[in-house]
């Protein structure tokens, strides 16, 4: 179970690193990179079934905005170098911001709605690749 979290992590980091190098681009496979502000209005509509309340949106919203601008900061630092940049490093930055983050959520969500948000709603907030591959993915 461990090795299968660590490879939808590389995975979803390999995506989210190919669609920064395409980002700019004129036909870059039809994918443009999302702003900030994109990804925090698309997790928070999922965030819907939670049905936070006016302070836990603020505090969710800015905990989100916080955490992509740290992801996208962190991986801008990673290709600074020139080259491949080290996928381990990039795990390794990825689950350290992602748990940042959820220990933000913990303090606004409560007990239940942070773990409808890790079973149920972050799963969907990942990219979603082609292709039929294996079925171990818990």
């Amino acid at each position: 179970m461990k090795k299968s979290i660590i490879l939808a992590v590389a995975i979803v980091l390999i995506g989210f690193l190919g669609a920064q190098a395409q980002g700019g681009q004129g036909g870059g496979g039809g994918f443009q990179r999302r702003t900030v502000e994109e990804r925090v209005k698309s997790v928070m509509e999922k965030l819907g079934d939670l049905k936070l309340d006016k302070d836990q949106t603020v505090k969710a919203d800015s905990a989100f905005t916080e955490s992509f601008r740290a992801q996208d900061k962190a991986m801008e630092e990673l290709r600074a170098g020139g080259g491949q940049p080290d996928r381990e490093k990039m795990r390794e930055t990825r689950q350290k911001l992602v748990a940042e983050r959820d220990e933000k959520l913990k303090k606004i969500f409560t007990e239940a709605q942070f773990k409808k948000w890790k079973e149920e709603i972050e799963p969907t907030t990942r990219p979603q690749r082609g292709g039929g591959g294996g079925g171990g993915n818990n």
